[in-house]
C-alpha cells in the first residue's frame, strides 16, 4: 500500500514521542482522493479520528492508520524525510492519488470521477465548464456540481441529459442516473 522509509519512520516517531497519551499513533487519508484537487495528508491520530473500517498498520516505533477509502489512491505511495540543515523535510508522493487504478469491483463513486476527470471535463473545458460529484445518494443517482462556463448556462440541461448522464450510464455499472446540485442563478461566467 504505502512505503514509509526509515527516516520518516524516525521522523514521525519522534515526533510522536512528545504528543500525549491520547494519541494513539498517526492517520493516514487523501482528501478528495480520485480528483484534480486530491490531497494526501497525515495527521496525528486520537480514538474519536478513528473509522471502523480504518487499516491499522504497525511500524517499528508507532502504529498508523489508513483510510479504507483512501487505501486504492496510496498504492505505491512513498512517505520520506530528507534530513537537511534547517531540519528537514517530510515528503508524500502518492502517484495514485488524483487517479487510482479503476476495477469493475471499485467503489462506484471512485468509478464515477474517473469518467468525469478522464472524458467529460475534458469536453467541457473548450467551454471553461468542469462537473464534480458531490455524492451519490442511497438510490444510486449522482449529485454532480458544475462550475465555471457551465454554471448558470442555458445549455446546462442539454449537456447534463445528452452528454454527462449518457456518458456515465454506458460505462458505470450500478448508476441509475444523475442530477445537478448546482446554482445557476449565477451566469456571470456562463458560457451561453
Amino acid at each position: 500500500m504505502i512505503t514509509i522509509t526509515d527516516p520518516a519512520v524516525d521522523y514521525l516517531a519522534g515526533l510522536l514521542e512528545k504528543q500525549d497519551d491520547t494519541v494513539l499513533g498517526i492517520r493516514v487519508f487523501i482528501n478528495d482522493p480520485g480528483t484534480p484537487r486530491a490531497e494526501t495528508c497525515i495527521a496525528y491520530c486520537r480514538q474519536e479520528d478513528l473509522r471502523d473500517n480504518d487499516v491499522k498498520v504497525g511500524y517499528a516505533r508507532f502504529d498508523a492508520y489508513f483510510d479504507k477509502r483512501s487505501e486504492p489512491y496510496l498504492e505505491e505511495a512513498v512517505v520520506d524525510f530528507d534530513k537537511d540543515r534547517m531540519g528537514g523535510q517530510l515528503t508524500i508522493k502518492a502517484p495514485n492519488s488524483k487517479m487510482p487504478k479503476i476495477q469493475d469491483d471499485s467503489p462506484i463513486e471512485d468509478r464515477i470521477n474517473y469518467v468525469l476527470y478522464n472524458e467529460v471535463n475534458p469536453a467541457l473545458a473548450a467551454h471553461g465548464g468542469e462537473v464534480s460529484l458531490v455524492e451519490v445518494d442511497e438510490s444510486g443517482i449522482a449529485v454532480l456540481q458544475f462550475g465555471g462556463g457551465c454554471q448558470g448556462c442555458g445549455m446546462v440541461d442539454a449537456t447534463l441529459k445528452d452528454g454527462v448522464e449518457k456518458t456515465l450510464l454506458e460505462q458505470v455499472v450500478g448508476l441509475s442516473g444523475v442530477r445537478d446540485a448546482t446554482d445557476h442563478s449565477d451566469r456571470s461566467n456562463a458560457y451561453f
